[in-house]
């Protein structure tokens, strides 16, 4: 595992002249000269990567993907990227835009960045672009590109800034294109979600195991819980969260409808450890107790 703490780090590691500026810098993948056949790397910043090449692995997290179709991924700080190149004269082509945390220092984006989800996303899933959507992108990091070749004055940093921030939004936008083009994908996601949640409330293990966490769940489904929680959101209008307690309060409809385990019993067989949660979480979501409910029964 390679750390790479610097901008001016990654341009000598991978043959290129000093970056122009030290904070930000543009790569055309092309210029580079030196690619291991297989490395995992650390970064210091941020590197968002719109590439593409025949016989090239990029991996995120458990996931790897063939760039022989236009990608953007985006790197933040301490994630790891693994690269494998199958044929050595096939490089990835693209573009590559690393911007240093310290760049962003006191910028609206500075405190906004984190909330884009797919800095997590890109452990698990890469957006894929159509050719008006990369032509969209490929202009914007042209024109940050233009920017600091030019001479650096007081607008420089905040009109970089507002290009990044304007690159960042179209690709929410996309990702939200992606959610809804790749429908039958997303749909078999649906489906393996509901096969591990009933089985999860199926096992007799509950009662040791706890109450699924969200974590559990997009790991189950090999996804970033980000961006399964965005995926739901926009096929279902529910994040993860209330999918699983949904799926809990089916099973507590069942129990409390053809069982006589108390209320008690029924909460600690669903992972509960104080019973006065099961009854809150309950009501908050039927409008009845769990007594009221089971009595609207008799």
């Amino acid at each position: 595992m390679r750390r790479i703490r610097s901008i001016s780090e990654f341009h000598s590691l991978r043959g290129l002249s000093q970056p122009e500026h030290p904070l930000v810098s543009v790569v055309d993948m092309e210029d580079i000269k030196v690619f291991a056949t297989a490395e995992k790397m650390v970064f210091d910043f941020y590197l968002i990567s719109l590439k593409h090449s025949m016989n090239v692995k990029a991996k995120y997290g458990q996931q790897a993907y063939g760039l022989n179709e236009g990608i953007l991924s985006f790197m933040s700080p301490n994630q790891v990227l693994g690269l494998e190149i199958n044929d050595r004269t096939a490089i990835p082509t693209g573009q590559m835009l690393l911007i240093h945390e310290d760049f962003l220092w006191n910028t609206s984006l500075a405190r906004n960045i984190k909330h884009y989800d797919y800095f997590d996303y890109s452990v698990n899933e890469a957006l894929f672009l159509s050719g008006k959507e990369e032509k969209v992108i490929l202009e914007i990091i042209e024109h940050i590109k233009q920017e600091y070749h030019s001479n650096i004055d007081k607008f420089s940093k905040q009109i970089m800034v507002s290009h990044i921030e304007t690159l960042l939004n179209y690709a929410e936008r996309f990702y939200n294109r992606q959610f809804t083009i790749r429908e039958k994908n997303h749909h078999q996601i649906l489906e393996r979600l509901e096969v591990i949640l009933t089985a999860y409330f199926d096992n007799d293990d509950l009662i040791a195991k706890g109450i699924p966490t969200v974590q559990y769940i997009a790991e189950s489904l090999n996804l970033s819980a980000s961006y399964l929680g965005s995926l739901l959101r926009v096929l279902t209008g529910q994040n993860t969260q209330q999918h699983i307690h949904e799926k809990l309060i089916d099973k507590a409809k069942e129990k409390l409808s053809v069982t006589n385990l108390s209320v008690t019993e029924i909460a600690y067989t669903l992972g509960f450890e104080h019973p006065q949660s099961f009854s809150k979480l309950f009501k908050t979501k039927t409008d009845f107790s769990p007594s009221a409910f089971r009595q609207s029964f008799n």
